[in-house]
């Protein structure tokens, strides 16, 4: 699966492609220079496991960064719960 970031400044997203085909998509918004928030996930059915991929992704892009993620869509809310080995990201944790 082939993942695509790009980021303006003041939004950005995580697409993952597969085949030529988008499998889905994370889209955040800048809160301030040292946090991200995770508005949307949206994953299509016919590629599974794409959401976690794409979080992975988010995750990545954070630690790279030195930066906090602080998330509003359920899916990745649920995730950081799930999986405490990613709370190093988590904004106020």
């Amino acid at each position: 699966m082939e993942i695509k970031h790009s980021d303006n400044g003041s939004k950005g997203s995580f697409r993952a492609f597969e085949n030529g085909a988008e499998a889905g998509i994370i889209s955040y918004t800048w809160h301030d220079e040292h946090t991200f928030i995770i508005e949307h996930t949206i994953g299509k059915p016919e590629f599974k496991g794409v959401g976690t991929v794409l979080l992975n992704a988010a995750v990545d892009f954070a630690r790279h960064k030195g930066v906090k993620i602080i998330p509003v869509c359920s899916f990745a809310k649920r995730m950081f719960e799930k999986r405490p080995e990613i709370n190093d990201v988590l904004a106020g944790a």
